[in-house]
């Protein structure tokens, strides 16, 4: 694997750290700036809701430019965002540099899994992009820890002064290590872009994406009530065990990339089979502490498997103008983090327990089986006699676009 990966690997490090800082900072942020804990809240809604806007419209306004430029570019404002989080005059600022914060992160993921599978073989693809998102799933077991422990020891403004100097280096990283032949061909321009965002296949993956990524955060939103009121950890055991969750989807990841490189849609297919699984066993697995402890790694693993198959799936069913698509696919995550929390708490709500936001998951993990198996059955249909379709095999950009 090329040394280049690492780049888009530190960017993803950064990016994955502050989406996710600000959870554990809350108190200190309400505190300082004077605000309720659900106000301050809303920042978390403020970066996902930059994520779901930005993702598809800086990668459209950039798609005549080289990938490498976009890249540094992408990191630049999103240095921008947290020094201006950092250096926030009040709970407005701060709402608006989060959101600022928010716009580079779906289409540096988007742009940088296109990258990424230009440097490799073309059996190596899914490999590829699950070392990109490994600076993400890192991120969850050093970054963030760390980064909240900075923040309670010097202030909440130290953690994005922190985060700002990761981008910095990132920025470095991505402007020694990207090579130029690979980054600048082809752009492909918005109208090529966009024609590709009409194809069915592009849409069930993105659907596909949202149910089987909803499945994960159903549970994931609701795992501190769930360990403390039905397993019996003490509060101050969480941060641990989110650690360990942390540790099963860096697993996951490097797992789902290793297998997807052999077969994309079987590891799509069992990966989503198997976090159904995981979820349905959530009340049993729930009710001591080391199958509890158990059950947040196995959702780790199980979640992102799929990370990079999915990736991968929309980037080749978009293959004529894969940035755009691809970037989507971070849109496509951020909704069904906000979904599968509003469908997790409605069950949460209705009084069916407090496991009961992993049954509903497993719902969704199951729906995200049917848009897979309905875009199977769609990719079978239109299918060439003759010559079926290698999953990584490396094919013309014009006849994969054809294809798809």
């Amino acid at each position: 694997m090329p040394l280049a990966l690492l780049a888009l690997a530190v960017g993803a490090f950064g990016i994955g750290t502050t989406e996710f800082v600000i959870m554990g900072l809350l108190p200190e942020v309400a505190d300082d700036l004077h605000v309720s804990i659900p106000t301050a809240g809303h920042l978390v809604s403020a970066y996902a809701l930059g994520v779901v806007i930005g993702a598809p419209l800086l990668a459209a306004v950039t798609a005549r430019l080289s990938r490498r430029t976009v890249l540094i570019g992408l990191m630049v404002l999103f240095v921008a965002g947290n020094v201006l989080s950092a250096f926030a005059a009040n709970y407005d600022y701060l709402l608006a540099a989060r959101f600022l914060s928010g716009l580079p992160h779906g289409a540096f993921f988007g742009v940088g899994a296109v990258v990424a599978t230009t440097m490799v073989a073309p059996e190596r693809k899914a490999r590829s992009v699950s070392l990109m998102f490994l600076g993400l799933t890192v991120a969850n077991v050093v970054g963030v820890p760390a980064a909240t422990l900075m923040g309670q020891h010097l202030g909440w403004r130290a953690t994005f002064l922190g985060v700002s100097a990761i981008g910095l280096v990132a920025i470095a990283s991505l402007a020694f290590l990207i090579p130029h032949d690979h980054a600048h061909a082809p752009a492909v321009g918005l109208r090529r872009e966009l024609a590709a965002l009409k194809s069915l296949p592009v849409w069930l993956a993105l659907g596909t994406t949202v149910a089987g990524f909803g499945a994960l955060f159903s549970a994931y939103s609701y795992i501190t009530p769930m360990l403390t009121d039905a397993a019996g950890f003490a509060d101050g055991s969480v941060t641990l065990l989110l650690a360990l969750f942390g540790v099963g989807a860096t697993a996951g990841n490097l797992m789902g990339g290793r297998l997807a490189d052999h077969s994309l849609r079987g590891t799509l297919f069992g990966g989503l089979l198997s976090l159904a699984g995981v979820l349905a066993l959530f009340p049993l697995l729930m009710t001591t502490e080391w199958t509890a402890a158990l059950a947040v790694i196995l959702l780790g693993v199980a979640a992102f498997v799929t990370g990079s198959p999915l990736q991968l799936m929309v980037m080749e069913k978009a293959s004529a103008g894969p940035s755009l698509a691809s970037s989507a696919n971070q849109a496509a995550f951020n909704l069904a983090n906000a979904g599968g929390a509003w469908i997790g708490g409605l069950a949460l709500a209705a009084g069916f327990g407090a496991t009961s936001p992993a049954l509903a998951g497993a719902v969704l993990a199951v729906l995200g089986l049917g848009v897979a198996a309905t875009a199977a059955t769609v990719d079978r249909r239109r299918a060439v006699p003759g010559r079926e379709r290698v999953v990584a095999a490396h094919v013309p950009e014009q006849a994969t676009a054809l294809r798809s």
